[in-house]
Formats: structure tokens, C-alpha cells, sequence
């Protein structure tokens, strides 16, 4: 399973597909590139096991890179465009990249990076980077001679502090065409087939997007990306190209539920037969409403980068514990065991209640360059956590609650903001909402909405009691915001993850001062 065997037995058949413009590349074209990428990769003296970087927006090219580096034995890191150039300077130091490669329409960030490494631009030309193009030009479409199984070195998207770099060891087989976990997660639980087109809205520097859409390749199917999530264009591209399944956050399927009814019901989405979803909690709302939208067809999954544990629901299962428990389940394990743990993480508790989620699992991985970070996420078990809070049920159905590192203590009560979060964002004049905990004299903190309304013109004080009106009609009075503000754009992550930490700062940086 790699695309270089559909190169040989489906060569025209579409790899990939850009939503917005029907740009297609085949399965051939795919494979050629990738052998004059790896190329490149050995003609500057990479070896099993080094480091390269990728920063670049969803394009096909981005598919040519990751699998020369995969076919090179390489350890290759996928860099968020969105990252300040003081982040991105630390990734590629932490990471020691020996080769960075960037967007043309990333000159601006280009300009501002310091990190001494050999670069390259992609599309254009950028001062002090060579041309890509040139040089992969005159390279063998061929593969090298000491191909070898590589793996990605993805960092977090540091919503909570400098991002962490998950480093797992090279594949123990080299074959490049090596099954792997998810092809049979994929195959198995999602029923992705040489026939699926996937539709990945999300950037392809994210873990998600990136794994299972390479997911994809190994099996054969289509890939159809979109350059920039948009709501309807999401909507249009499921019709237009016939997707069979799908990739989302909680915050895709938002956005898409507040399009007008009429705009939402004019697409044909019948051929849409597994829509999975990660990233964040769902909110019960939100996906209750996707269900009854779309049909059974949500498929849902609790794991990390890490690759230490998985946990997967179907739409009736979670339909059936939403309705007895009042609380969306993100599934059972199906890989790793699950755990809670207490408050030394060493104590497992019982069934029912509230503790930090672990997995015990064969799994290795570190966060390079990070040994006290890696020692902390481990317990003397050897079971490893994300930071995830969450409690489960007696047939070990998981429930999270939060990450432990976003919980608010206000007056000695520990506070979750993602069910305030989940409460608020479905307002129907509300587009996005971060709850986080500012300082307050008395209480130690005080809980905070930060509130992206539809329309900026209701931004005001009607809006802010309206909010907490609304608040008080499903939360408890400790979790009712004592603040409200508003902003015209959340710092949210595009695999929606909120940069929490940004919004947690302006509120602190006041009382340092």
C-alpha cells in the first residue's frame, strides 16, 4: 500500500483534487514528484533519519514533499502558516532541520525567519531562498536507490505554550509500503476503500488532515483538498466531486449549521457515508444537529499525535449515551486501554469519576528535545496522558470533560470552560466563543467569555445580558461568565484549536504591569 504502487496500476487515476479549481494531479504525477523530491533530499546529503520542514498553504506540491520525505527515510515537519516567525525559528531550531522549504505566498514570513538552514521557496520566487522548481527540475523521476519508511515530526499548535515536537521512532520495517494503524483504522471502522474520495477541509499541516489523507494515498483513493475552509464551498464540494468521506472539527460543522437553512439544503450530500470528527469536543447541540442534517454518518475519534490511544464512536452509540448520560462520548478504546487516573496519576478511579484521561499502550513517542515535558506525561505505569480530563462509564465509553491545563480555580472551585463553550456558541447570534479564566482579587480568577458575535453591530451590553441569560438557562452559577467582551475574531488554530494562551495573556499581562 503506497502511491507508488497506483502509480503502476491506476497511473491517470485523480491522487489528488483542489475543491476550489478542479486542479488535479494522478497518481503518476504524484509519484514521479515525490521520486525527484527524494532526490533533492540525498543530493544535499540527507540521510535516514534527518530532519526537513515544510511551511506551506494546501496545494498538491505539499503531497510531492511529504512523501519524498516519507520514501527517503526522513523525519519531516509540517509547519503551521499561521505561526509568528519567532515560533516558527524555534520549531526548526528545536527540530534541527537540515532543510526548510516554504510557500512563495509566505514571503513576508520568510523574510522575518532567522534560523540558519538551506532553503528553498515554492512558487515564486523569495529573496534568499532558491527556486524549488529549478532545482527538482533536472532531477530522476526514478526512486533513489536506499529508499526507506519515514515518518512525520508534528508539533503542536502550542495553544498553551511553546509548541512540542511528538517524535516516534522510524518504522522497525523500512518497506515503504508498509501497513500501518490507521490504514486499518480507515479501512476498518471508516470504510474507506479504493473508491473513497475524501474531502479534507483543513490545513494539511495539521496531524488529522496530513495522516489520514496520506491514509488515503496508501489505499488508493482520491484526495480533494480545499486551499481555505469556507461553509458553503465545503457544501458544494461534497456535491460537485461526490465525496464519500470526510474529515471536521466541531468548529466546521458550527459554522456550517449557522448557514441559512436554504443555503444548507439546496447541496446534495448522498453520497457523503462517513463524516469523522476530532480535534475538540463536539457540543451536544452541534452534533445533534449534524446527525439529524446529515444522517448516521458521524464518526467520531479521541487520540493525539502522540499515537498512544484512539477511541471511536459511531452516530447510534453516541445518540444512545447522549440521551442516558445527558454527555457526548468521545468512544471506547480500540487501540491502547484507557484510564482514569487521580490527581497523582497513579490512583485509578472508578467508574463515573472525574480524572486526567490515560492510555496504556506499546506506543513509544517523546517530545524532542523535551525530557522533563515527556517524563511528565508518563506515569510510573508507563500509561501516558494528552492532558485531557475526563471520566468513564462501566462499559468504558470515555466522556471528557476539558484539558487540565485550561481549567479555571475561582474561589477553590476548579472550573471546565469547554461546557460554558458548548452552551454559548450555540446562541444564534453568536459565531465563536473562548471561555478562560481572568484574575480576579477576591477569587483567585474570575470566568471570562470572549465572544465572536455574527454581527460586530450587536456587540454591546443587550448582548452581554441576553449571554448570560442564556448562560443561566443550562450552567450553574459558579460556571455564569462574571465577564463578557468581544472580539470581531477569536485566535483559533484552522484545525480549531483556540490559542488560548493569546487570549489568557491580555488578561494577566494587566496585573504584572
Amino acid at each position: 500500500m503506497h502511491p507508488f504502487i497506483h502509480a503502476k496500476t491506476t497511473p491517470d487515476k485523480p491522487a489528488i483534487i483542489v475543491a476550489e479549481t478542479g486542479e488535479t494531479r494522478t497518481y503518476r504525477q504524484l509519484d514521479e514528484a515525490s521520486n525527484q523530491v527524494a532526490h533533492l533530499f540525498r543530493q544535499h546529503g540527507l540521510g535516514h533519519d534527518d530532519v526537513v520542514a515544510f511551511m506551506l498553504e494546501n496545494t498538491p506540491d505539499y503531497y510531492n514533499l511529504t512523501w519524498g520525505a516519507q520514501r527517503a527515510g526522513l523525519r519531516y515537519v509540517c509547519i503551521s502558516s499561521r505561526l509568528t516567525a519567532d515560533e516558527t525559528d524555534y520549531i526548526l531550531e528545536n527540530s534541527g532541520a537540515k532543510l526548510f522549504i516554504i510557500s512563495a505566498g509566505l514571503a513576508e514570513a520568510a523574510a522575518k525567519l532567522t534560523t540558519q538552514v538551506k532553503r528553498y521557496a515554492l512558487g515564486g520566487a523569495v529573496p534568499g531562498y532558491g527556486s524549488l522548481e529549478e532545482a527538482l527540475a533536472p532531477l530522476p523521476k526514478t526512486p533513489i536507490a536506499d529508499e526507506r519508511a519515514g515518518v512525520d515530526m508534528l508539533y503542536s499548535s502550542g495553544t498553551t505554550g511553546r509548541p512540542k515536537g511528538v517524535r516516534i521512532p522510524l518504522p522497525e520495517d523500512p518497506a515503504i509500503n508498509q501497513s500501518n494503524s490507521l490504514v486499518m483504522l480507515a479501512m476498518g471502522l471508516f470504510r474507506f476503500t479504493p473508491d473513497s474520495i475524501y474531502l479534507s477541509p483543513a490545513p494539511l499541516y495539521h496531524a488529522a488532515p496530513l495522516r489520514w489523507s496520506m491514509t488515503v494515498h496508501k489505499i488508493g483513493g482520491t484526495v480533494v483538498i480545499m486551499k481555505k475552509f469556507d461553509a458553503e464551498a465545503a457544501l458544494a464540494a461534497i456535491e460537485k466531486y461526490k465525496v464519500t468521506c470526510s474529515q471536521w472539527v466541531p468548529t466546521h460543522f458550527v459554522r456550517m449549521l449557522k448557514l441559512p437553512e436554504e443555503v444548507r439544503l439546496k447541496y446534495d450530500l448522498s453520497t457523503l457515508n462517513c463524516a469523522v470528527h476530532a480535534a475538540a469536543p463536539c457540543p451536544m447541540p452541534v452534533k445533534r444537529a449534524m446527525i439529524d442534517w446529515w444522517g448516521p454518518v458521524l464518526e467520531e475519534y479521541y487520540a493525539g499525535s502522540e499515537g498512544n490511544g484512539f477511541t471511536y464512536i459511531g452516530s447510534a452509540d453516541w445518540l444512545r449515551l447522549a440521551d442516558k448520560e445527558g454527555a457526548g462520548s468521545v468512544g471506547k478504546a480500540v487501540t491502547g486501554i484507557a484510564h482514569i487516573m487521580g490527581e497523582d496519576n497513579e490512583t485509578e478511579l472508578p467508574p463515573r469519576s472525574e480524572g486526567t484521561v490515560f492510555f496504556e499502550s506499546e506506543t513509544v513517542f517523546e517530545y524532542h528535545g523535551d525530557a522533563e515535558k515527556t517524563q511528565s506525561s508518563r506515569n510510573s505505569k508507563g500509561w501516558s496522558t494528552l492532558g485531557d480530563v475526563g471520566w468513564m462509564d462501566e462499559d468504558g465509553f470515555v466522556f471528557l470533560t476539558d484539558r487540565k491545563s485550561f481549567m479555571i480555580i475561582s474561589g477553590g472551585v476548579n472550573i471546565y470552560p469547554q461546557e460554558i463553550e458548548n452552551h454559548l456558541v450555540t446562541h444564534p447570534k453568536v459565531q465563536d466563543v473562548a471561555v478562560i479564566g481572568g484574575p480576579h482579587e477576591e477569587m483567585g480568577e474570575e470566568v471570562i467569555a470572549v465572544v465572536q458575535p455574527i454581527d460586530m453591530a450587536h456587540a454591546n451590553d443587550a448582548l452581554r445580558a441576553e449571554l448570560t441569560d442564556y448562560a443561566r438557562e443550562k450552567l450553574s452559577g459558579v460556571k455564569i461568565p462574571r465577564r463578557i467582551d468581544f472580539l470581531a475574531e477569536l485566535p483559533r488554530h484552522d484545525t480549531g484549536k483556540l490559542y488560548k494562551r493569546l487570549l489568557r495573556d491580555q488578561y494577566w499581562e494587566k496585573v504584572k504591569t
